[in-house]
C-alpha cells in the first residue's frame, strides 16, 4: 500500500466486503438465538448445528465491537443481543461454570457420554469477554453482573488450580501459558465494561491483570522466547512440552501485554513485548514455504524432547502432529501486533516484518470463491487447504474480525 489511507481503506473493505457478509448471512440463528459456526474449512457447508459456547461468546464480542464502531447499524447490536440472551438462558450451569457445547435449541450436550457439560474454563472466559463488550457498549447492568459473577468463578478456580482446559489438556506437574494469557484478556474486557459504567470493581480486576502479566513475563518468558508450558513451580522442564513455543500465541499475547503496558505507561514492557513478537516471528517463520508454523522447538525447527511420563498426553500428540500447520489466526494476530509495536516503538524492523506477514496472509488465506467469502482458515505447510479440526470443529468468527477492527482503529488514529 502506498500510504496509510490506502491501507485503512483496504482493511475496511476487507472487513465489510469479504469477512462480515459471510457471517451475517449464514451464522445468525433467528429462530433459536445464538449463532451457527460449525462450517467446513471452505465455508461452503454447515456441518453441524451444535453451538460451541466458546464460539458463541467470541461472536458476541465481534458483533458488539462492530456496533461500537458503527452505532448507526442496529443489526449488529440486535444480533449480539440474540447471542447474549442465548448464552444467559442456556449456557450457565448450577455450579457457576458454563457448558462446553449446546444443541441448536440450547440444551447442554456432553462432548462424550459421561464427560459432563463443563469441559473448559476457556469457554467461560470467552463468555465473559463477549458479555463484557456487550455491557460496555449498551450499559446493560444485568449482563455486566452475569459477566462479573462468571469472572469471579474463573478466578476462584484458577487460584485453586481446579480448571478444565479442553481442548488443550495440561499434564500433571505442568502449567500452561494459555491460562494467564486468556485470563489477562478476559480481565481487560471486563475492566473496560466496569470503567465505562464507573464501577469500583475495576480496581480489583486491574490488580488481577497485573498479576497475570507478571506471571507471563516471569514464569514463561526466557530471554527472547516464551515457553508454552513450564513446571507448576514456574521453572522449565526438559521435555517436548517444556521446550516448545507457539509463535502465534506469543505474538497474540504481546498485544495484550502492550495494551496493559500502555495503561501503566511502562515503556520498558512495551519494548520487551515488541522484541518478543519480533523474535517469535523470526523463530517461527517457514523460510521454505513462508508463513508461521503452529508449533516449534524453542531453538527453532520441529518440536522435540523427552516424553517420559507424558507420552500418552493429548498435548504431545497435538504438538507432534500439527506443528507445521499454517493457520489463519497467528497471521491475523501478527498483522495487528506488529503494526501496534511499530506504532509504539518506531522500530522499522517491525514494519518490515509486518509487510512480510501481510504479503503471505493475503495471498494465502482469503477464499478464492468470492461468492462464499471469508478465509480458508486451515492450511498445510505449503499453504494448501486442509480439512482438519483445530481446537474446535468450527469456522472461527473471531481472530480475523477482531484484528481487522483493531487495525482499523489504530490506522484511523494515525491517519486522522
Amino acid at each position: 500500500m502506498d500510504n496509510q489511507q490506502d491501507l485503512l481503506s483496504f482493511y475496511r473493505a476487507h472487513l465489510h466486503q469479504v469477512i462480515m457478509p459471510f457471517w451475517m448471512q449464514r451464522a445468525i440463528d433467528d429462530e433459536n438465538g445464538g449463532y451457527f459456526t460449525c462450517f467446513d474449512n471452505t465455508g461452503s457447508e454447515l456441518k453441524s448445528t451444535d453451538k460451541y459456547v466458546w464460539a458463541q461468546g467470541r461472536f458476541v464480542w465481534v458483533l458488539s465491537k462492530l456496533y461500537e464502531m458503527h452505532p448507526q447499524d442496529k443489526n449488529y447490536i440486535e444480533a449480539a443481543r440474540s447471542g447474549v440472551n442465548f448464552l444467559i438462558d442456556n449456557a450457565f450451569l448450577a455450579d457457576g461454570t458454563c457448558a462446553f457445547v449446546l444443541t441448536k435449541t440450547g440444551e447442554p450436550r456432553e462432548k462424550e457420554p459421561g464427560a459432563g457439560y463443563h469441559r473448559s474454563f476457556f469457554a467461560d472466559c470467552f463468555v465473559v469477554i463477549g458479555l463484557s463488550k456487550y455491557a460496555a457498549v449498551t450499559g446493560d447492568g444485568r449482563v455486566m453482573e452475569e459477566a462479573a459473577a462468571l469472572y469471579e468463578s474463573i478466578i476462584d478456580r484458577i487460584e485453586a488450580w481446579n480448571i478444565k482446559t479442553d481442548p488443550y489438556p495440561i499434564p500433571e506437574g505442568y502449567k500452561a501459558h494459555g491460562v494467564p494469557m486468556i485470563s489477562l484478556n478476559t480481565g481487560q474486557e471486563l475492566l473496560g465494561a466496569f470503567r465505562r459504567n464507573n464501577d469500583p470493581r475495576a480496581e480489583r480486576v486491574k490488580e488481577k491483570n497485573s498479576g497475570f502479566v507478571q506471571e507471563i513475563m516471569n514464569d514463561f518468558v526466557r530471554g527472547t522466547y516464551l515457553l508454552e508450558m513450564v513446571g507448576r513451580d514456574g521453572q522449565p522442564k526438559d521435555t517436548i512440552l517444556g521446550s516448545y513455543v507457539n509463535p502465534g500465541h506469543t505474538i497474540e499475547d504481546m498485544w495484550f501485554i502492550m495494551h496493559h503496558a500502555m495503561e501503566e505507561n511502562d515503556k520498558g514492557l512495551i519494548e520487551q513485548a515488541a522484541m518478543l513478537s519480533r523474535e517469535a516471528l523470526r523463530r517461527g517463520w517457514d523460510e521454505t514455504y513462508g508463513g508461521l508454523f503452529q508449533f516449534i522447538h524453542k531453538d527453532g525447527g520441529p518440536p522435540w524432547g523427552g516424553k517420559n511420563g507424558i507420552q500418552d498426553s493429548a498435548m504431545v500428540k497435538t504438538v507432534e502432529n500439527n506443528w507445521s500447520n499454517k493457520l489463519w489466526w497467528p497471521h491475523s494476530e501478527a498483522l495487528y501486533t506488529l503494526l501496534l509495536g511499530h506504532h509504539l516503538t518506531g522500530d522499522s524492523s517491525l514494519m518490515q516484518d509486518y509487510e512480510k506477514v501481510f504479503d503471505y496472509t493475503f495471498t494465502t488465506f482469503p477464499n478464492p470463491d468470492k461468492e462464499t467469502g471469508e478465509w480458508i482458515q486451515i492450511r498445510d505447510r505449503r499453504g494448501r487447504p486442509e480439512s482438519k479440526c483445530v481446537a474446535l470443529p468450527v469456522k472461527d468468527p473471531y481472530h480475523i474480525t477482531r484484528n481487522l477492527m483493531l487495525i482499523i482503529e489504530l490506522l484511523s488514529a494515525e491517519v486522522f
